[in-house]
Parts: C-alpha cells; structure tokens; sequence
C-alpha cells in the first residue's frame, strides 16, 4: 500500500472519529455552523510524513565543525519538548466535518429513526403529458372513437329489451296496456307504457278487437313459466349487431393530462419567550432544539423559510441573530406571540405552503391566557404543526402551566406535539418527539 491510499485511509479513519450527531446536537458548538453549512468536530488523526533518519546527522562526541565537545553541556535543539512556554496556552489541532443541510437530514433521519416526508403545495409549472384525459367538448380531431362507441353501446344495451316476450303479456286473460307494463317494471324490464300501448294497438289492426278474444294465458305466472325471457347478450350473438344508434352525449374528445410540478416549500415560525425568567441557561436549550430543527428542514424541502418571534408581555420579530440571545425584562403573555404568527402566515397560503410553528419558553404565562386565548389560536392557525417545547433546568416550578395545559387540552390533536428540556440529554428526545409528530400527522 503505496502513501496516496495510507493518505486516503486515514482520511476516512478521521471522518469516522467525527463527534457523535446527537453528542453535537446535545452538547457541540452550534454557533460554528450557518444555515447552509453544519460543522462538525472530528479528532484528527496524524498522516504519515517522511523524515530524516537522525542517525546520520553526526551527535555529541564529534568535536569538528563546531561540534559539542565530550563532557560539554548539550543546548537543546529549537522545537524540543521542553520549549519555553506555559502548559495550556495552545489549543490542540482540530478540523470540521461539514455537510449540508440535505446531509444532516438524512444523518438525523438514521439516528433518531425519522421518517418525514415533505408534502409538495405550491405549483411552480403545468407541463402537458399524454392525451389520457377526455373532455365531452373540443375540437373534432380529438374525438375519442373506441369512448364514443363504447358509451353508445353501453346505452343501447342498457335499454333493449326482447320484445316479444313483453309483447306476450297483451296475451294474459283480462291483461290492458297499464297491467302489462307494471308487470314489465316489476321484471325489470326497461320499457316505456308508449311502446307497449303502439304494440298493443298494431296486435288489434292485425286481429281485429278486441284483443282480449286473444286469451292465452291465465295469468302473467303461467306466461313466466311458458315462454322464456331472452336476454340481450344471447340475441346479439344469435342476430349479431346491425348498428348502435350514437347520441352527441356519448361523445367524448381527448385532452392531454395536466401534469403540475409542486415544490415542497415550508415556512417556519419559531417564538420564543424573552421575558425576565428566561436566564442564559434555559435560552440555550431552546437554541439546541432548534438550530437541529431548522437545519433539519432546511434539508427535507426544497424551499424554507424562517420568521423568529420574541415575546414578553408584547410580541414583535426579530432576526435570527437576535433571537437566541435577546431577553426583556418584562412579564409573560404567551398569546401576544401568536397574535402576531397570524398575522405572519397571512403571507403563506395554507394551500400553498408547509407551516410549522415552534414556541419555547419556561411554561410560565399570565393568569388565564393559556385556556382563553393560546389555545384557541392554536386551533384557529392552521399548521402542519404545531410545537411547544418547555425548558426548565432543574424541573418545573409550581406557576408553570402552559405546556400541561396545552398538552391536556389538544394533545390528542395529530398536530400538536409537548416536549420538555430539562438539560442537554433532553434535547434529541424533545426533537424527535416534535418531528416524529408531524411524519405520522397522516
């Protein structure tokens, strides 16, 4: 094995070290990555390199050319071990793995065992495919002949009937025009009374009146159990087909199928709480739920879009710079948010986009805001989901509501999803208890 292939391997060996997906997630630096790009630790490994062998570089004893005489004092060489310098003070070497977005979607799919599927909305093109849709108008080249003919016989099979049995029954003892044709519906037979009474008036020109001189049956029993009804199929097979009278309903012309590209857009809104309980920790979490998740759909669709919503007793929009590290020092009313997230998704059609919306906060919020006014909203908003992620280190407190509340009153709901963090190990549990809500949505 030549050094180009040692070179390879060992490249491969560094990927493989690369810092563990959920441990990045849970406890890496997210802030060294961008929306379009993940980095991701790995622990380098040394590559082989060629060096001198020292032996043949002449050592101590050898005293020409200015070299150290037996017995004296040998400096040490620039570069040695103990160089001047405090312990510490350089970082070891380090690279990234990066991938992107659709990368770290399909990863994030393995480990936590998801299985989204993007719903495509939005029409983006119409082309034309094959002439396998009809039409019952357009322009006479397009007439579907074997439609045409095939309607028209259907029609016509559907309303024949063997005369002459019914013709029979102006034969029964007392037997006029209204009881044959009542026996004649009651047998199934699509008949109108016009064509039995034309019948009955050319049986009486052919044997003088009146017809009843011409008794043969009983009754219409006797008549059924004497003469055999024939059926459409055995006359045509018997007589064949002379013609299968067309009407202009039974034309149909044929059009091209209407094929429609639809993109797989979303937008995302994530609201999170910026009120004085929200301290550094808990922000933190919110900002390792998150990012994964942004990163995550950025991935699955082919179009995303990203509103951030801060909120303490008022709502308004941020970037996403601010987002993570803003904090008011004011109260909590968790409904202001999501006053102003319906007035966003006014830009995004329902029809037309994916909607997620994402709130986070420590589940504190004012007296009965959750029950008279969130979660009414959240019912009114449509969304393909809607999530809110309680972060609390150390457990909930006492007058931490929101997210029991929300859980007890629409948690049954197939677009709703809770997840709690109380530290960093929650984290990929609060992230595949979100996603996974929304890939079995269906």
């Amino acid at each position: 094995m030549g050094l180009p292939e040692d070179r390879e391997r060992f490249h491969e060996v560094g990927e493989a070290r690369r810092e563990d997906l959920a441990e990045f997630i849970s406890h890496g630096d997210l802030g060294g990555s961008a929306p379009d790009r993940v980095r991701i630790p790995i622990k380098l490994v040394d590559l082989p390199s060629f060096e001198y062998d020292r032996r043949e570089m002449g050592g101590v004893g050898q005293g020409e050319s200015g070299q150290p005489q037996p017995g004296q004092p040998v400096d040490p060489e620039p570069g040695d071990d103990d160089a001047e310098g405090e312990p510490g003070e350089e970082g070891g070497d380090h690279e990234y793995y990066e991938m992107d977005p659709e990368e770290f979607a399909r990863e994030l799919d393995e480990e936590l065992g998801l299985d989204l599927e993007p719903k495509g909305k939005r029409v983006v093109e119409e082309t034309e495919g094959d002439f396998t849709d009809t039409a019952r108008a357009g322009p006479k080249g397009s007439l579907d002949v074997d439609e045409f003919f095939k309607r028209g016989l259907k029609r016509h099979l559907a309303t024949d009937f063997d005369g002459s049995y019914v013709e029979e029954g102006l034969f029964v003892d007392g037997a006029g025009v209204d009881a044959v044709f009542e026996w004649a519906r009651e047998s199934s037979v699509p008949v109108s009374r016009a064509w039995i009474a034309d019948a009955a008036a050319t049986i009486a020109a052919e044997h003088g009146d009146p017809v009843e001189a011409l008794d043969r049956w009983e009754s219409f029993e006797e008549l059924e159990a004497n003469v055999e009804r024939e059926t459409v199929s055995q006359r045509i097979r018997r007589d064949g087909l002379d013609s299968v009278p067309f009407r202009r309903e039974d034309e149909r012309f044929r059009h091209p199928e209407v094929i429609e590209k639809r993109e797989r857009n979303v937008v995302v809104v994530n609201v999170r709480d910026a009120s004085g309980s929200m301290r550094e920790t808990k922000r933190e979490l919110v900002e390792r739920v998150f990012t994964p998740m942004d990163w995550y759909l950025t991935g699955k669709y082919d179009a995303a879009e990203f509103r951030y919503v801060v909120h303490d007793a008022e709502a308004w929009e941020v970037d996403r710079e601010e987002f993570f590290g803003i904090q008011s020092g004011g109260g909590t009313r968790i409904s202001s948010a999501y006053d102003l997230v319906e007035e966003i998704l006014e830009e995004y059609p329902y029809s037309e986009w994916n909607r997620y919306v994402f709130a986070a906060g420590d589940s504190e919020n004012a007296g009965s805001d959750t029950q008279q006014n969130v979660i009414p909203r959240i019912e009114s908003i449509d969304a393909n989901l809607h999530a809110y992620v309680e972060t609390q280190p150390g457990g909930t407190t006492r007058n931490a509501r929101h997210a029991d509340e929300i859980e007890e009153a629409l948690g049954d709901r197939g677009n709703v999803a809770v997840a709690r963090v109380g530290g960093p190990e929650d984290v990929t549990d609060a992230i595949y208890e979100i996603l996974d809500t929304e890939g079995n949505d269906e």
